[in-house]
């Protein structure tokens, strides 16, 4: 009997087989050219090796690497072509996993941290593996038989892989001349399809991401099809490296870490600190006088019964800081990984009606976090912080109003620092399917996710929705960012509460007399003051908005005559509230300037003996350059004007657009 297989192609054209062919021996048959480039075929919608056999009608892409798809599978070959160095190299290292992911790839190891003398070492021997050009073949075998395979071998990480997989289930491999991988695939038919290939860093990572397990060397690298698309990558990680909050706020002094001290405990130093005091101020005065906000200010830590009330305690107590054990310890304590249940008590602490509803409170909050140590970086992911915390007790008829509230206040804060058009907006959701982390019914929750949900479209916002990611008591929306690297933090977070208010045994009186239970707002105004300072540092390169720098003019005098006019400048400049120094180094004018510069200062006010006579400052700036003499009075003007609107400069937008559309 004859199978006749009708293929049909991107284009809407098709072919008709005799007999079922691979996707390779298609490609062949469509074109020579378009085979030799091929690297992947994408059948019905799913990506699938090359060495596919099609046996039945359906419709086909052709996959090269100019498709996403297709540079995936460069990459992951290129993953099995490191692997195969390393084993060459260092023949004990023990393999783990090597997936392509959206910048490249990388490989984990069992062995000594690799330096980049190491990785410059595996280039070499990749390249020669490459040119010597080896097929890779796929092979199978049953999961008794894969298991024995990769003993034989010396890979326990393998056989633990396969292990995990269902006792019927066949393996797939795929050798390379005499190296083998377990392997699902897709990949290249050989290694001479990887044309351009860098190794970029190496780190180390748990395996299967516990940090109860073996601490691995993971090796990153990236490939492309043309060596100009690499250099194009290269250039764009090392102006990445440039913006790093990491590297650059360190290099800016604007805080540090030290190892006596701990992990996840960064020390702000005078600068950065200027910069979290001017935006606590703003946002305290913003909540306060704008939005109706009311102060409390409440203890760093509690003993045990506050959290068990609250439910942290059964819910959280791997993510807080415990001081004592309940074993031995008649009170045991822990510092306070946020400040809930505390303003609850603010507000049991006097008898409230309907009419009093809604309380706002709004606390500058430090809080505690047991991180794990593998997650610490920077500024971003610490164990002690500082954040923008509120929490509003309500009716459940306001409820939603104040919610909008709250998002308004968000975007607000955002729109202010330049960052709104950075975030994305998620609805997080509850899990049914992992009851054990949650408190409160089904209903519950579906109700308030569908009105946080007929609020963000309501809104017009754009959002997707997360399950399993809400907090225990409640669902909520997260405003995320990515860093400079690609990875997304939470930035902002407002929670819905229709449960512990009855915890906290918290209601008001009505208009009938009745005990009610309110509903809680858990939010954010503009999130974390660490992780905020680290995002503005990555989003300015260092070049923040004049209100926020922590030195916004540098005088300049020509020379030590002119020292005297230069410190009555800058006593005129701080008697408006403007931040400014002097340098009164013995160095050229030339030099001061290019080291104001090198600070990334908004304004330099360079004066000698026409300035002097004329009581006039010579403005240098950072967005336009020489801005010509202005009498001072006119320039303090200008300057207090652009720090009380907060005003972004138009020249320094532009500019970092240009560079965020190049990354």
């Amino acid at each position: 009997m004859v199978i006749k297989v009708i293929i049909t192609l991107k284009d809407g054209s098709s072919k008709e087989y005799e007999a079922p062919m691979s996707v390779i021996d298609i490609a062949a048959d469509i074109s020579e050219g378009l085979a030799r480039v091929a690297c992947a075929g994408e059948i019905d919608g799913e990506v699938v090796d090359l060495r596919t056999v099609v046996d039945k009608d359906c419709s086909l892409n052709i996959l090269t690497a100019n498709d996403k798809a297709g540079l995936q599978v460069v990459r992951h070959t290129a993953s099995h072509v490191l692997a195969e160095a390393v084993k060459r190299l260092y023949p004990d290292a023990k393999l783990a996993i090597g997936p392509s992911i959206d910048t490249g790839y990388y490989y984990d190891f069992e062995h000594a941290p690799f330096s980049r003398e190491d990785l410059d070492k595996l280039e070499a021997e990749m390249k020669k593996i490459i040119k010597e050009g080896n097929k890779l073949e796929k092979f199978t075998l049953p999961r008794e038989e894969a298991i024995k395979f990769m003993e034989e071998k010396g890979e326990p990480y393998k056989a633990e892989l396969i292990r995990d997989l269902p006792e019927d289930a066949v393996i797939s491999f795929y050798s390379q001349g005499d190296f083998v991988d377990l392997c699902a695939g897709p990949h290249l038919m050989s290694t001479k399809g990887i044309k351009a290939f860098k190794l970029t860093s190496s780190s180390g990572a748990y395996w299967r991401g516990n940090s109860d397990n073996t601490m691995l060397q993971r090796i990153y690298g990236t490939a492309f099809n043309k060596k100009e698309e690499l250099a194009e990558y290269l250039e764009y990680l090392e102006n990445i490296k440039m913006r790093d909050h990491n590297k650059l706020g360190r290099e800016m002094e604007l805080f540090t870490t030290v190892d006596v001290i701990g992990q996840g405990l960064p020390l702000l130093m005078p600068k950065g600190a200027k910069m979290v005091q001017t935006m606590q101020r703003w946002i305290e005065d913003l909540e306060d006088n704008e939005w109706g906000y009311i102060r409390t200010k409440t203890p760093l830590m509690a003993k045990s019964d506050l959290y068990k009330i609250s439910g942290h305690w059964d819910h959280y107590t791997d993510g807080m800081f415990v001081l004592g054990d309940e074993k031995v310890d008649k009170e045991v304590f822990a510092l306070r990984p946020m400040t809930c249940p505390f303003q609850y008590y603010v507000y049991k602490a006097t008898q409230h009606s309907y009419r009093d509803l809604p309380l706002r409170y709004g606390e500058t909050s430090t809080l505690f976090r047991n991180e794990d140590s593998g997650e610490m970086h920077g500024l971003t992911r610490v164990r002690q912080f500082t954040i923008s915390e509120g929490h509003l007790v309500v009716r459940p008829d306001q409820m939603v109003e104040e919610f909008k509230g709250c998002i308004a206040l968000a975007k607000y804060c955002l729109s202010t620092l330049g960052l709104e058009d950075e975030v994305t907006y998620h609805l997080s959701k509850w899990d049914p399917e992992n009851r054990e982390k949650y408190i409160g019914e089904p209903e519950v929750w579906e109700e308030t996710e569908g009105h946080i949900r007929n609020i963000l479209v309501e809104l017009g916002i754009p959002f997707t929705e997360d399950v399993g990611e809400a907090a225990f008591y409640g669902p909520k929306v997260d405003i995320n960012a990515k860093n400079v690297y690609g990875k997304e933090d939470t930035m902002i977070t407002i929670q819905w509460d229709a449960l512990l208010a009855a915890q906290f045994d918290m209601y008001y009186i009505d208009q009938n007399g009745d005990k009610v239970r309110p509903y809680i707002i858990h939010r954010t105004s503009m999130g974390c003051y660490e992780r905020t300072l680290a995002w503005l540092i990555e989003k300015y390169a260092g070049k923040f908005p004049t209100w926020l720098c922590p030195e916004q003019v540098r005088v300049l005098p020509i020379s030590e005559k002119y020292e005297a006019y230069a410190a009555e400048v800058e006593k005129e400049l701080k008697k408006n509230g403007i931040l400014a120094e002097t340098d009164n180094r013995s160095e050229k004018i030339g030099f001061k300037i290019r080291e104001a510069r090198l600070a990334k200062l908004p304004y330099m006010l360079v004066v000698g003996q026409q300035e002097e006579a004329d009581k006039t400052v010579s403005v240098r700036s950072r967005f336009a350059g020489d801005e010509g003499v202005k009498p001072l009075g006119e320039f303090i003007d200008q300057i207090c004007k652009e720090i009380r609107t907060k005003e972004i400069r138009k020249e320094e937008v532009k500019e970092e657009a240009k560079k965020s559309a190049k990354q």
